[in-house]
C-alpha cells in the first residue's frame, strides 16, 4: 500500500514538499496490465489494460505561502490511456481546483475535484479499492464538477469532510451533490464514514435521491492490516449495450440525477471482508471476499473473492498481481473494474448470470516530480 498512499497524498492532496515552502510540481504515473478473463457463457478475452491500481495521469500541483501558516493551494491533473497514448477525458478531467488551507481551521477546496470516498479506498481492503474489489465492482462515486469542499484538521484522533456540489443546468438548489465523511484513528484503530446524497429535479418522475453511504473499519495487527466495509446504495442500473447492473443513476464522475430512472428505488447493499500480510518488507499479499445484496428482491446478487501481491521493486515501482472472480446470480450483471474501467470487457449474455473469472500482471511506476521552486 505504500505506493498508493504515497501517490495519494504526495501527488492528488496538493501539499508542498517539506523542503519548500512555496512551489510547482509536475508529476504522474503510469499503470499498465495484461489482463485475461473467462466467462462461464465460454467467452474469454485478453487486452493490455491502463490503470489497475492508478490511473495513467499527468499533473501538476502548487502552493505558495501566504505567512501566518496560510497558504494557497491548486491542483490540475488529466488522465492518460497509457496503452495508445490518447487523453482519457477533454482537458484536466481528473482533478481542477484551487483552495486555502491552515493547519488551525483546515482546508477549502473550489472545483472539479475527488470525493471522499474516493480518497478512503486504502481504508477498505488491500487492493486500495481497485482492481481486485468486489465494493470497486459495484461502482465508486470518484469526482464531480463544481464542487465546494471543507477538510478539517485532525483533532483528538478525528477528521471531518464535506462537499456540496452544485448543478449549474436546471434547477441547481434541487439537485446539488453532498457528500459528508468523518474518519477516526488511533493507534491501530480506524473506523469511518463516507456518504453521498444525490437529488433529483424537484418535478422527476423519480425524485428519490441516489445515495451512497460507506462504513469501514481495519485494524494494523504489525505485520499487516484486517478490513471491513458495509455499503448501502441504490446508485446501480442496467445498460442497453453492457450488462444488468452495467451503468449508474448518478454518473461516477460528473453529472446530475436525472429523476428518469425507476431503478433509482432499488437498493442494494454490498459487505467486504478483507486481509493482507507483509511477508517481507517488498512483497505485501492480501484476500478479500464480498457481497452485493438486491434489497428489493430482484435477485440482482452476486459474490465475489480477489487475491492480490505487490511487489516492491523500489518506492516509486510496483509488480503486481491479482487473481479475481465474481459470480453473478441470473438477474445480476456486474463487471471487473480497476482504477480506470477495463476497455475490454464482457457484455451482455456473457456478464448477466454468469461467472467471470481474471486474472491481471502488471507494474505502476510514479514519475519522478520535478519541483519548480518559487
Amino acid at each position: 500500500m505504500k505506493l498508493r498512499t504515497l501517490a495519494l497524498a504526495a501527488l492528488a492532496a496538493g501539499g508542498a514538499p517539506a523542503f519548500a515552502q512555496s512551489s510547482v510540481t509536475l508529476y504522474g504515473t503510469v499503470d499498465q496490465y495484461i489482463n485475461t478473463m473467462k466467462s462461464s457463457s465460454g467467452a474469454s478475452a485478453t487486452a493490455l489494460e491502463d490503470g489497475a491500481y492508478l490511473r495513467t495521469r499527468l499533473g501538476m500541483r502548487g502552493v505558495e505561502d501566504l505567512g501566518s501558516g496560510l497558504q494557497a493551494k491548486f491542483n490540475l491533473e488529466m488522465g492518460i490511456n497509457g496503452d495508445t497514448g490518447a487523453a482519457a477525458g477533454s482537458g484536466f478531467d481528473r482533478q481542477s481546483w484551487v483552495g486555502l488551507a491552515s493547519p488551525a481551521w483546515g482546508e477549502i477546496r473550489l472545483g472539479r475535484q475527488n470525493t471522499a470516498i474516493f480518497y478512503r479506498g486504502d481504508y477498505i481492503d488491500p487492493t486500495s479499492r481497485t482492481l481486485g474489489s468486489v465494493v470497486n465492482d459495484f461502482g465508486v462515486p470518484s469526482r464531480f464538477d463544481n464542487d465546494i469542499a471543507y477538510l478539517s484538521p485532525r483533532i483528538a484522533g478525528f477528521m471531518f469532510e464535506g462537499h456540496y456540489a452544485l448543478a449549474e443546468t436546471g434547477a441547481p438548489s434541487k439537485q446539488a451533490i453532498y457528500q459528508a465523511a468523518v474518519d477516526w484513528t488511533s493507534g491501530p484503530y480506524r473506523v469511518g464514514y463516507a456518504g453521498l446524497y444525490a437529488r433529483a429535479p424537484k418535478s422527476a418522475l423519480y425524485d428519490k435521491p441516489v445515495r451512497y453511504d460507506n462504513l469501514y473499519a481495519n485494524y494494523d495487527y504489525g505485520r499487516g492490516k484486517v478490513y471491513a466495509v458495509f455499503i448501502r446504495s441504490n446508485n446501480s442500473t442496467s445498460s442497453a449495450s453492457t450488462s444488468a447492473n452495467g451503468a449508474t443513476i448518478l454518473g461516477n464522475v460528473g453529472g446530475v440525477v436525472a429523476g428518469t430512472d425507476p431503478n433509482v428505488n432499488r437498493y442494494f447493499h454490498i459487505w467486504q471482508l478483507a486481509a493482507d500480510y507483509r511477508a517481507t518488507s517488498q512483497l505485501r499479499l492480501g484476500a478479500l471476499y464480498g457481497r452485493i445484496s438486491d434489497q428489493s428482491g430482484g435477485g440482482a446478487n452476486a459474490s465475489g473473492v480477489g487475491l492480490s501481491a505487490y511487489y516492491d521493486l523500489s518506492k516509486r515501482t510496483m509488480l503486481y498481481a491479482v487473481a479475481q472472480r465474481l459470480a453473478n446470480d441470473p438477474n445480476a450483471g456486474f463487471r471487473f473494474s480497476g482504477s480506470a474501467g477495463l476497455k475490454t470487457n464482457f457484455s451482455g449474455g456473457d456478464v448477466n448470470g454468469q461467472s467471470i473469472r481474471a486474472l491481471s500482471l502488471g507494474i505502476t511506476v510514479l514519475g519522478f516530480p520535478l519541483y519548480l521552486l518559487a
